[in-house]
């Protein structure tokens, strides 16, 4: 696997390119479903990873709160935000498609995020342990959110429509450009527990030594 298509696949996990195209599957889901609370569940699911995953950052980042065991920071946010929202995402895109399509599409939806946390570990930025528990909270909202739909059939959408949903997506993707969220939890976390720097890992696998 080449260096450029890890990067590819580690982009699909980044807040960049999810919190822009969840919020358009919002208003996809508020437009195109009967029920008009399944945009708010969705919402409630997407954030509920974030929240999850950024009060997980702040208790290491800010009070050391890791585990030196498991080389645990911090659920991995690319690969819980990546699971919460492909599986949905595809489900979302093949609503009329036939049942057999429409298994295969969400199968790619579970997949993409796999593909996620492997590039997260090739890049050495997690340890298995944040990814494992970063997969296993976004699958489990989203498939939460998923059965809780399963009755729910968003209506389908012309050629055009589906260009205008993806179109923002495609962008970003092409554009690369990565966001500084990490960046932001360490400069919250520091102010938050009054510290002089953010926790780091080298630090706290110093515990188990």
């Amino acid at each position: 696997m080449s260096w450029h298509i890890v990067h590819i696949l580690t982009y699909f996990g980044d807040s960049m390119l999810l919190i822009p195209t969840a919020a358009i599957m919002a208003l996809l889901l508020h437009h195109k479903s009967d029920n008009k609370r399944t945009a708010w569940y969705w919402l409630l699911a997407f954030c509920t990873a974030g929240a999850v995953v950024s009060l997980s950052k702040i208790a290491f980042l800010g009070f050391g709160i890791g585990s030196a065991r498991f080389n645990f920071t911090g659920f991995s946010g690319h690969s819980a935000m990546s699971a919460t929202l492909w599986p949905v995402m595809l489900w979302l895109l093949s609503a009329r498609l036939p049942t057999i399509w429409r298994t295969a599409a969400i199968a790619i939806g579970y997949l993409i995020p796999l593909m996620v946390g492997i590039s997260r570990l090739v890049l050495n930025y997690h340890s298995v342990s944040e990814v494992v528990s970063g997969l296993i909270l976004g699958f489990t909202l989203s498939s939460a959110f998923l059965i809780g739909q399963r009755h729910t059939r968003p209506r389908g959408f012309s050629l055009w429509q589906l260009s205008i949903a993806l179109l923002v997506p495609l962008l970003l993707i092409g554009h690369g450009r990565i966001a500084t969220t990490q960046q932001f939890l360490q400069r919250l976390s520091v102010q938050i527990a009054g510290i002089d720097h953010a926790w780091t890992r080298e630090e706290l696998l110093k515990l188990r030594q």
